[in-house]
């Protein structure tokens, strides 16, 4: 079965790679849009082709679907491995947590499942022999059996990581694979959709809207005071009273010490430690320390306009209410650095296809008009042309998993414990040197 898994893949991957007309085409776009602009090793370029394999798409077929129709010779079993592929297979980043001569055991860092996993060729079996406990792999696994996975394309191997660069590789990971996070775990995806949904609930009730303005020092205590309440909301959920000290809680609810902190870590980004001191003192009032805050280049602005939206998450803007100034002026070309405001929204990433949306609401012939200026274009309609822009500066149209949604709890306690050994070895006292005099030699 493995060697027969072997030559199929092989066979998909040279159809591929063979492959002229639209085929070809499809790939050489797929592998631009996933180009970080980075020059890429022989086994990242083979990544992007396995992936292709699964994800890209020739006209509404994907490249398994064209491959299948083309090979009269393929077997039941043969499509049906194909299929399961297509459907299933999924890229991560692993852990090995152990090796057997014949096969790996690999935890999925971003869902916590394990899976046997067997290898994809015998030169790779041959390099297992080199590989240790605790390595990350970045990979993609695929179904063998109904209980064996096999290697779908090339590991690379990243080696030991602890837990500051690791908590960066899977920054990373989520960074380049928004569709691929949870994979494996689609309950998990719909958790965090469903936390985005909560979260902008519990911040239009709180700010009386979903769009705030205000100073940078001011909304950035707003937030804190935000947290605490929504911090509170989900501990009183799970029977806890927030007029007691945590410890009381703990043993008045008979709600398990580490739940309790594992709540509050999860309802609003608790910092574990705050929750931790909070358990083995008495203190009441406050039961953790807020961590969601403005980024440091919002809170000495003038005007900072926090945005929520139920799938698009929050944003933050320091240049909002300037932009709905300008919608709002009879003429807005005596808007000082109207053309590059108009521009920065165009081009910055972090300004999505739902703020120009917006926009468009506010003012719509007003901002026809200013887009029909400064791009140059005096046949630009809103109303049909608008999303086709958005596409044109590589704006999804569809909302990615926003990074205010919630994470499984073993992800958080990975990212804040790896925040504590930063800011540990940052605080520790520098050596110091003694000057010498004279040549060295």
């Amino acid at each position: 079965m493995l060697e027969k898994a072997w030559t199929l893949k092989q066979n998909l991957i040279d159809f591929v790679m063979d492959a002229e007309g639209d085929l070809a085409v499809a790939l050489e776009a797929f592998a631009a849009a996933r180009s970080t602009g980075e020059r890429y090793d022989i086994a990242q370029q083979n990544q992007v082709i396995d992936s292709f394999t699964v994800e890209g798409k020739v006209g509404d077929k994907t490249p398994i679907d064209i491959f299948i129709e083309s090979q009269p010779d393929l077997t039941q079993s043969d499509i049906g491995l194909l299929e399961s592929w297509q459907h299933r297979s999924f890229p991560a980043l692993f852990e090995i947590t152990q090796i057997s001569p014949d096969s790996l055991e690999l935890m999925n860092w971003l869902t916590a499942k394990h899976y046997a996993v067997k290898p994809n060729s015998a030169n790779f079996l041959e390099q297992m022999s080199r590989l240790k406990l605790g390595e990350i792999l970045r990979a993609r696994i695929a179904p063998l059996t109904d209980d064996w996975w096999i290697l779908s394309g090339p590991a690379i191997a990243m080696g030991k990581l602890g837990k500051p660069k690791l908590a960066v590789a899977i920054g990373n990971f989520k960074q380049n694979y928004k569709n691929n996070l949870y994979s494996d775990a689609p309950e998990l995806l719909e958790q965090a959709w469903k936390s985005v949904e909560k979260y902008d609930e519990d911040f239009t009730e709180f700010f009386g809207s979903d769009e705030v303005t205000l100073s940078g020092y001011h909304l950035n205590k707003k937030l804190a005071e935000f947290q605490e309440v929504i911090t509170k909301k989900h501990l009183a959920e799970i029977g806890v009273d927030e007029t007691k000290s945590l410890a009381d809680m703990v043993e008045d609810a008979g709600v398990d010490r580490e739940e309790v902190k594992a709540a509050a870590i999860a309802a609003a980004g608790a910092d574990a430690k705050a929750v931790e001191v909070m358990l083995d003192s008495n203190a009441s009032s406050k039961m953790v320390t807020p961590k969601v805050e403005l980024p440091d280049r919002f809170k000495k602005a003038e005007k900072v306009t926090a945005l929520s939206h139920p799938r698009w998450g929050q944003t933050f803007l320091s240049t909002y209410a300037q932009f709905t100034e300008m919608l709002a002026a009879e003429d807005f070309s005596t808007i000082p650095g109207y053309e590059k405001l108009v521009r920065s929204y165009l081009e910055d990433a972090a300004i999505n296809a739902w703020i120009w949306q917006r926009l468009a609401k506010v003012n719509p012939a007003k901002l026809e008009q200013i887009l029909q200026t400064v791009l140059q274009r005096t046949d630009f309609a809103i109303e049909t042309d608008l999303d086709s822009l958005l596409q044109e500066f590589k704006k999804p149209l569809e909302p990615e998993l926003p990074e205010i949604a919630s994470v499984p709890l073993h992800l958080n306690n990975l990212f804040q414990q790896a925040l504590g050994e930063v800011n540990k070895s940052k605080s520790k006292p520098q050596d110091k040197k003694k000057s010498s005099k004279g040549f060295k030699s």
